[in-house]
């Protein structure tokens, strides 16, 4: 645990530059030397590992995340099972920036970071909560021939929550008519935009010719509206929703649907956790994949306990702040050990 807070403090007084500077005469920082010695620190995060290397063979050749899957696991149930989320989720992807070698580090052109891991992450809207959360791996074998993927790691992710009459909010990459029957199937609505290359749209929400700019049109199938709304004289944006009963106009000058307006307060979810995760981080440069995931882990969990320390406690300081105390208790019982251990070598000496 002090190894860990070593982790979060640095993450707050110094996240710049490379760790052993923390122990450097010129970016001390004295509350981590007075924890551990930083040859100890190197020596654990040398010798850091997250599975039994002897049989990790075998599980990589049905496992691709073995190295890590089972601490990954504990940590996806505690999540589930510490919290409940609120009526509307979010579903997005995380690009977790990181360089190291692995099979299934990704490449994104349109990501600030353009390499990294990728997890799909289902969070809760109003407070940012990590409700679930799964890495991409690459061609899952244990997905139904047929079965899209963006549809298999919606309900994956969303099956803790499912039948509660909560919506999802996704973008238009998961987003289809398909998905939302099964979702309505099992009690839970969907809000999100579409892709105009979708077979399944119909050649008026492609077509952007002699459209009125701020007009909008909406098609309905059965209990699933699809609304298009022109934002400019070029350009038509498509959004499902099985939530909405009725479509209205907004009163503005843009005449925004209600359905376009929803969309855009709660597509947000994942995007503002992860600039919260960012902003406090404990990454580091590493060569191996599983410390990166674990740093990730690290970062997803210091926001969840925020949270749930907020609503339990009813506390408004900040979030560095906490992280403060945070890494305090993490550290309270190797520094009571550590003393312990110092007062018997007085005493021996003195014998």
């Amino acid at each position: 645990m002090a190894f860990i807070s070593i982790l979060f403090v640095r993450a707050i007084m110094c996240p710049v530059g490379a760790i052993v500077d923390c122990w450097s005469e010129s970016f001390l920082v004295p509350l981590i030397k007075e924890t551990m010695p930083r040859d100890r620190f190197i020596s654990i995060m040398q010798h850091l590992r997250f599975d039994d290397r002897d049989t990790r063979a075998e599980r990589v050749k049905t496992d691709k995340f073995a190295a890590i899957s089972d601490i990954w696991t504990r940590f996806n149930e505690n999540c589930a099972k510490s919290f409940t989320p609120g009526e509307h989720m979010t579903i997005d992807e995380q690009l977790f920036p990181t360089k190291v070698r692995c099979p299934f580090t990704q490449y994104i052109a349109t990501k600030p970071d353009k390499f990294g891991i990728k997890f799909w992450m289902a969070t809760d809207l109003d407070t940012k909560y990590v409700c679930s959360a799964s890495p991409y791996l690459g061609k899952d074998p244990s997905r139904q021939k047929g079965e899209r993927l963006a549809e298999n790691v919606v309900m994956k992710l969303m099956e803790p929550f499912l039948d509660d009459g909560r919506n999802v909010t996704t973008d238009n990459f998961f987003t289809s008519l398909s998905l939302s029957h099964r979702l309505l199937q099992r009690k839970t609505t969907l809000l999100g935009m579409v892709n105009k290359v979708r077979r399944e749209l119909p050649q008026l929400a492609k077509d952007t010719a002699k459209r009125e700019v701020f007009s909008t049109s909406v098609l309905r199938s059965g209990s699933v509206s699809l609304t298009i709304y022109a934002p400019k004289k070029t350009k038509t944006v498509c959004v499902l929703s099985s939530m909405h009963q009725d479509v209205t106009i907004g009163d503005g000058r843009k005449r925004k649907p209600n359905t376009i307006t929803d969309y855009n307060h709660m597509k947000c979810g994942v995007d503002v956790l992860d600039q919260m995760a960012r902003m406090y981080s404990v990454r580091s440069a590493t060569r191996r994949w599983p410390v990166a995931v674990f740093y990730n882990m690290l970062d997803l969990a210091a926001v969840n306990a925020y949270i749930l320390y907020k609503a339990c406690t009813g506390w408004t300081g900040k979030r560095r702040l906490f992280l403060h105390l945070l890494a305090q208790q993490l550290r309270c019982r190797f520094m009571q050990h550590k003393e312990i251990l110092a007062q018997r070598q007085v005493l021996c000496q003195g014998l």
